[in-house]
């Protein structure tokens, strides 16, 4: 417990850290996915490669929040950080669960995978989420929306690793990720509605490193072959 006390103590230090660290796992990903995707052009590596962008982008915001509250910024900063925070962060999501479900779509090649008729529905659906959260003052619709994303991808991770190459360990890792990632997003729903919690926030914090470091080892993997 002590070790627990000493981390909340120092809570936004760590997480500007937390939040630079994933930022730079991301950048990686984004780096040798983007390397991937010019081999072989395949559509579901390119949203997954706009995923960790996005991911990557949410977190640097994370780390300038920690900052804001670390160095007694104003009220707007916050208010301007958090929105571009889950702005990125709902949109790496929708990007996430697309790289799964591009072929059954089947909505052909797009020019450009970050304005195209699909990403613009994700865009408007992430406008009234941000803007509904903030009218309120609550993020149920980002918990909410993220837990039915991670629902879906799990479910559709599953089916591809089951009916996919044995052979092809990141089905696996995938897998793994998309269920880690569900859990974290239900725990960090449980620790909202509980007051946020601290101990099971660094908890959640701990499962979103794992789940990161988690595709940066497949991804790494993938590349290396």
């Amino acid at each position: 417990m002590e070790i627990y006390n000493l981390i909340i103590e120092n809570k936004d230090l760590l997480k500007i850290f937390y939040g630079i660290l994933i930022t730079l796992i991301c950048m990686i990903i984004v780096i040798k996915t983007n390397k991937l995707f010019k081999l072989s052009s395949h559509q579901g590596i390119r949203y997954f490669r706009n995923a960790f962008l996005f991911y990557g982008l949410a977190f640097l915001m994370r780390a300038f929040i920690a900052a804001v509250y670390l160095y007694k910024f104003g009220k707007f900063y916050f208010l301007t950080l958090n929105i571009l925070f889950e702005f990125f962060l709902v949109m790496a999501g929708f990007f996430l669960l697309y790289s799964l479900l591009w072929k059954k779509l089947d909505l052909g090649p797009q020019k450009s995978s970050l304005a195209n008729p699909s990403v613009f529905i994700f865009y408007i659906m992430t406008f009234v989420i941000i803007l509904i959260d903030q009218l309120w003052q609550v993020y149920y619709l980002l918990f909410a929306s993220q837990i039915f994303i991670f629902l879906c991808a799990s479910i559709i991770s599953f089916s591809n690793f089951v009916t996919g190459d044995s052979r092809r360990r990141f089905l696996k890792f995938y897998f793994i990720a998309m269920i880690l990632s569900l859990t974290a997003w239900i725990l960090n729903a449980l620790a909202a509605l509980s007051l946020w919690n601290q101990q099971l926030m660094l908890d959640v914090h701990l499962i979103n490193l794992v789940i990161f470091f988690l595709f940066l080892i497949g991804v790494v993997k993938i590349t290396q072959r």
